[in-house]
């Protein structure tokens, strides 16, 4: 069965948030946004405001979906570390299947900007469907009625939705 992206496309943001919580994933696709609440997205929007400000193709939207945060030779996401590194990769490579559709083929990479690193990523038919069955478990998830249910993960005390998964819970 072929797979058609136009029935699944979503923001680039969604497939970070897929591979780092689902119920974050549900909440954002539900319009319910805690990240201007937050402290650690506030830092990553000034590490993007003042990173490479001599580039002039930065923070591209294309489709009113993916917001590329660099285009030169390659397709470049800015992060300000790795911790999330398997989330930041999908994402990347999430755009560059996106972008192949649209006959644009190029190499990622993944600026680190507190390491100075940089990581690169190339998309290839083993990753591709990994996207695509990303893609339709993103579908399914945002479809749902209910959150999926709070799953204890070791970066949840750091996450700007804390507070609304664990409302009257005591550790």
């Amino acid at each position: 069965m072929e797979f058609n992206l136009e029935d699944f496309k979503v923001q680039g943001i969604k497939v970070n948030y897929y591979y780092i919580c689902k119920r974050k994933l549900w909440l954002f696709s539900k319009g319910i946004t805690m990240e201007d609440k937050s402290d650690r997205v506030l830092q990553g929007k000034l590490v993007h405001e003042g990173s490479y400000t001599r580039i002039k193709t930065r923070e591209i939207m294309i489709d009113e979906l993916l917001k590329i945060d660099i285009i030169d030779d390659y397709i470049r996401e800015v992060k300000i570390t790795s911790k999330m590194s398997l989330a930041d990769e999908m994402q990347l490579l999430y755009y560059l299947y996106y972008l192949k559709n649209m006959g644009i083929q190029r190499t990622g990479v993944i600026n680190y900007v507190k390491e100075k690193r940089r990581v690169v990523v190339n998309l290839d038919e083993e990753k591709e469907k990994e996207i695509i069955s990303a893609l339709k478990d993103i579908n399914k998830i945002t479809s749902l009625d209910k959150p999926p249910k709070v799953e204890k993960l070791p970066y949840c005390k750091k996450c700007s939705y804390y507070e609304l998964c664990y409302c009257g819970e005591v550790d």
